[in-house]
């Protein structure tokens, strides 16, 4: 890393850094992100279910994506939001310039699996296979199934004048089905509708066939091969697959939460019954049977999305959770316990001796979980505080620690956010439960997300009361811990506790702290601090001092933000961005930010990690953090950005946690000037560098 300033221009051009033409949009932006994970479907350096497993997780990705952000789009076109964004679209530019990326990408998804991916995996004993290809007396064992465990199930939907148009539930598969009726008049012509149905495995297995060989078909392929039994004494023309997408995000009101569960409990409910926003339908369905479920569900031609293979591609997981096939899968492994606590029962004693710092998943969890359950059961514990936010469903270690410690008359105070999106069914269990064990519960608060992580331990010493403290940029999930990369950090800092216990009060609540000695708190300082430490390095560069910026985040949209790292880059400070997903600053681009590098990494593991790093003139100052530097997380969420005092941690991560990340080669893309990416390679005389696979290498030394 470079810290000395690059020579500035001896009169910065005046620039006008709010113009549209300094940013890229970020729903266009979110697309590439999701494009680069269809890029790992595409390399074959990845075992074959791992390949699978990325277009899975592309297809679940832009479920979200229309769930949440298009449904905004659309919601900001109902209200004749002309407001143009910060990269200077309407939403309905935005809208449209989403519906033209999309019909030129998604090809690339369907040929990689139709093309790549189901071939490969028919050569390794995999066959999704028709109905009309099997054998007879392969169909009559396949029809046996069908009337014992699907047509019990099955409820055909007529519409007509008697019958109004049904209700298609969010991301379900559905048959629009041509029937005919013959009549005195002559032929009629009805349409009906079937839902598939999401309780049953997508893939049915076929029995027999070749040994050694797996065969399968679509629920929706046997349904519409028996459909002449859903409609006896009608023909049945034809039938087309389509699938609709609604708006998922919870809408509440300040005013109306004054109970926050119940208002909750409320939205989940309304959410089944969300606007259409995405229609998906089967290539050559006819275009009035289109223009039909178009005018039905009340959406527009730039909402539908014609689709050449499979739908739903989330249900691809069925397929990638297969038992057995190692060989098809990446390289299990097992997390390393760092050399302090190998053997070591006791982890306050541990954190006494000096703050301590895990790399997740290449390091343990568990030694999060071992100080929650410690903690539970220490007699000499009085109070126990945590955020929650995504936890691992009904069977959490680290709420159950929790349940324990309250059933032991511990305090326990548990900030759980009940607006985790897609997790609040969990959460709202979870806080039931609490309650009824005798914890404090918060539901967090209407207006804002509490996205920080921590747990305050209060312990009684024997030299006195003190606080242990466990800090994390990720969720209290050990499955999650396995999949993204995280870190958690350890410690007992008097300052630290002093800070975090200001932070549980001002949740649980009336207090209202203005200001935290060290640690950075969201909505209150955190903005503030780190746009003041980004124009401390712009001054340290006109002064001559080391300066340098280095940050990884999982998304850079807050334009407040963006201003500030151009402005530095125009005194010459070198900025250093690993940005996974969104990002909305252009680099590159002549007299704003010649001097910022934008880099991404996508690979076995989920960049979820968050690390400010600032040169400081020389006395350099490391955080980690929860927040990403977007707007919702700086200005309406409760977040953290927690300083690594240690000196030798806070190397760690520079000179080597950042170093080797901003080295990577093989997986590591980099943000061009006009919002694409290009993915980097090793050169002749380089040797290729795969970051996660550099740090797993180390964690299994």
């Amino acid at each position: 890393m470079i810290t000395e300033p690059k020579p500035a221009q001896a009169t910065i051009p005046v620039v006008a850094l709010d113009d549209p033409s300094y940013y890229i949009s970020r729903e266009l932006s979110w697309l590439e992100f999701n494009d680069r994970v269809l890029e790992e479907a595409l390399d074959a350096r990845n075992p074959l279910l791992e390949r699978l497993k990325f277009v899975a997780i592309y297809g679940t990705n832009l479920d979200e994506f229309f769930m949440i952000r298009v449904a905004a789009i659309k919601q900001q076109i109902e209200a004749q939001v002309v407001r143009r964004s910060e990269d200077g679209r309407t939403p309905t530019e935005h809208l449209e310039g989403i519906s033209q990326r999309l019909r030129a990408s998604l090809p690339q998804q369907m040929r990689v699996l139709n093309d790549d991916l189901l071939p490969a995996l028919e050569r390794e004993g995999f066959r999704l296979m028709r109905v009309g290809e099997l054998d007879e007396e392969t169909q009559a064992a396949l029809a046996a199934t069908f009337d014992e465990t699907v047509f019990p199930v099955l409820t055909p939907l007529a519409v007509d004048s008697g019958h109004p148009f049904p209700y298609i539930s969010n991301l379900s598969l559905s048959l629009a089905v041509e029937l005919e009726e013959s009549t005195r008049e002559g032929v009629e012509l009805h349409f009906a509708r079937v839902k598939i149905p999401p309780t049953l495995q997508r893939f049915v297995p076929v029995e027999g066939g070749p040994a050694g060989e797996r065969r399968f078909v679509l629920l929706e392929d046997l349904i519409a091969h028996h459909l002449d039994v859903l409609f006896p004494g009608m023909h049945v023309r034809d039938s087309y697959l389509f699938r609709v997408t609604r708006d998922a995000d919870l809408d509440l009101q300040e005013d109306e939460a004054d109970d926050l569960l119940r208002a909750i409990e409320s939205e989940l409910r309304r959410r089944r019954f969300g606007e259409p926003v995405r229609l998906e339908i089967e290539r050559g369905m006819p275009e009035y049977m289109r223009d039909f479920l178009c005018n039905s569900l009340e959406l527009e031609p730039v909402d539908v999305y014609e689709i050449e293979g499979l739908m739903a591609l989330s249900d691809l997981w069925q397929i990638v959770n297969l038992p057995g096939y190692s060989q098809l899968r990446d390289k299990p492994f097992l997390p390393a316990i760092p050399k302090r606590l190998i053997g070591a029962s006791d982890v306050f004693a541990q954190i006494r001796e000096g703050d301590i710092m895990l790399h997740h998943p290449y390091e343990s969890f568990d030694p999060v979980i071992q100080f929650v359950r410690q903690a539970a059961e220490d007699p000499k514990v009085l109070a126990i505080k945590a955020t929650l936010y995504r936890t691992s469903g009904k069977n959490s270690p680290i709420v159950r620690a929790l349940l324990t410690a309250a059933e032991n008359e511990k305090q326990v105070a548990v900030i759980i956010e009940l607006k985790a999106r897609f997790d609040e069914e969990n959460n709202i269990e979870w806080a039931k439960r609490l309650e009824r064990a005798g914890a404090h519960v918060v539901y967090g608060f209407a207006n804002q997300k509490v996205h920080a992580k921590t747990l305050l331990v209060v312990r009684e010493d024997e030299d006195g009361l003190r606080r242990y403290m466990h800090f994390g940029t990720g969720n209290y999930n050990e499955k999650t811990a396995l999949l993204y990369t995280d870190l958690s950090l350890f410690t007992c800092r008097t300052e630290l506790g002093t800070d975090d216990t200001q932070l549980f009060n001002a949740l649980t609540g009336f207090s209202k702290v203005t200001d935290y000695e060290d640690l950075w708190v969201a909505p209150v300082t955190l903005h503030r601090e780190l746009i003041a430490c980004i124009d401390r390095e712009t001054e340290h560069a006109r002064a001559g001092r080391p300066c340098g910026i280095r940050a990884k985040i999982n998304a850079l949209t807050e334009s407040e933000v963006v201003r500030a790292l151009y402005r530095a880059s125009q005194a010459g400070v070198p900025i250093d961005l690993l940005v996974r997903g969104m990002c909305v600053l252009r680099p590159g681009v002549a007299g704003a930010s010649e001097n910022i590098r934008v880099r991404s990494i996508v690979g076995r593991f989920l960049e979820h990690s968050r690390i400010y790093m600032f040169e400081n003139g020389g006395e350099r100052e490391a955080y980690i953090a929860s927040a990403d530097w977007m707007g919702r997380n700086l200005d309406r969420r409760v977040e953290l950005a927690v300083p690594v005092l240690d000196p030798v941690m806070a190397e760690t991560l520079s000179t080597h946690v950042l170093t080797v990340l901003l080295a990577d080669n093989v997986k590591s893309r980099e943000l061009q000037e006009d919002g694409s990416y290009r993915r980097l390679a090793a050169g002749a005389a380089e040797m290729p560098i795969d970051a996660q696979r550099v740090f797993l290498t180390q964690a299994q030394a």
